[in-house]
């Protein structure tokens, strides 16, 4: 696909300095760029970069004034980061949303509707019942349960095993391997010192613009007419464990191998670092921000926190904290040092 640098103008609200009829099919890191290509400036570190790069053309800020001279067309906005980044997404729709048509072997069980330009691979299985909205795209050896939605635009990956009833919003992305709507980890312990499984019930609501990392997990909500949520706009890394009951909050982003126990509810526009662990049945307040590895134990209730440790406490206590642990042994060296001083000087005489 080939835009000319007008074109990307136009998408970018952006003014051209050049040639603005040169053709555009590739975007490159600005080191690396070749001719054809689109390159962006935002760092002021990479702009030594400018006056080298083979990049057809390169996106700049708008007060931008070169030191040297630029062989490369300019394109220029008031975010170039920003900008790059949306043509990137509209870069990876086009691909993601190329294939359209279906592949067999595949099922679809009775009383199932789906929409307009749909893609479904070689060994999916779609359930009696299903809802599937305009432009999904199913790859091959995805499963999607009996009366499960989804809305239009989502993509459902490789090997994604969606459970019964779980319901999916508009423009999602689920990555391969993923599944949503498994049991709870729900058992009683009985008297013999054996566990008796509790049935669970509930479902999984995804809402729309959520991103689901490969290999997660969201377990179903425990009770019938209740949901495990994960609120509009949520970002989910790789390998993250969400349990039944949780409620995960708009915006919020979780990175790699985080867990949140039962019935946790997280707010708004929260960041969760790789590894975090989330015990049951807290509340975490809007904003809170928790570094790597950090355990949380109970309730976070104050807005806009900065956490890391285990038990998490604020960030730049923790780093004070850290500062005086990590002088411990030569303390202690020294602490010893001193006892034996003491200890081998002579008691003055009526002591």
């Amino acid at each position: 696909m080939e835009f000319t640098i007008n074109q990307i103008a136009a998408m970018l609200s952006g003014e051209v300095r050049g040639d603005g009829q040169e053709k555009i099919n590739m975007l490159a890191k600005i080191q690396d760029a070749k001719k054809g290509q689109l390159a962006f400036l935002s760092n002021p570190k990479y702009e030594q970069y400018i006056y080298t790069t083979q990049a057809t053309a390169v996106i700049v800020k708008k007060d931008f004034v070169p030191r040297k001279e630029v062989t490369s067309s300019l394109i220029l906005v008031d975010d170039p980061y920003s900008s790059f980044t949306a043509l990137l997404e509209e870069y990876h729709k086009m691909v993601s949303f190329q294939k359209t048509g279906i592949e067999q072997p595949s099922y679809v069980g009775e009383g199932t509707t789906i929409g307009q330009n749909i893609y479904r691979g070689a060994f999916s299985y779609i359930g009696s019942g299903v809802k599937i909205g305009d432009n999904v795209k199913i790859h091959p050896h995805a499963y999607i349960g009996d009366n499960a939605v989804i809305g239009n635009d989502t993509i459902i990956h490789p090997g994604v095993k969606i459970y019964a009833d779980t319901r999916i919003g508009n423009n999602c992305v689920i990555h391969a391997g993923t599944v949503i709507g498994s049991d709870g980890f729900g058992f009683a312990p009985q008297e013999n010192g054996t566990y008796k499984t509790i049935p669970q019930l509930g479902n999984v609501i995804i809402e729309d613009n959520v991103s689901i990392g490969a290999n997660t997990v969201i377990d179903c909500a425990t009770m019938f007419g209740d949901a495990t949520l994960i609120r509009q706009g949520v970002k989910l890394d790789n390998l993250i464990q969400i349990a039944h009951n949780v409620e995960i909050g708009k915006n919020t982003v979780i990175a790699a191998q985080a867990g949140i126990s039962g019935s946790t509810r997280i707010g708004e526009n929260c960041i969760f670092a790789g590894q975090v662990g989330i015990a049951g049945h807290l509340v975490i307040a809007n904003n809170t921000g928790i570094g790597a590895q950090a355990g949380i134990p109970k309730s976070i209730t104050e807005e806009g926190q900065r956490l890391i440790g285990y038990p998490a406490i604020d960030l730049k206590e923790y780093f004070r904290s850290y500062a005086v642990f990590k002088r411990l042994p030569d303390l202690n060296n020294r602490l010893r040092e001193l006892e034996k001083k003491v200890a081998g000087q002579d008691l003055p005489a009526g002591a």
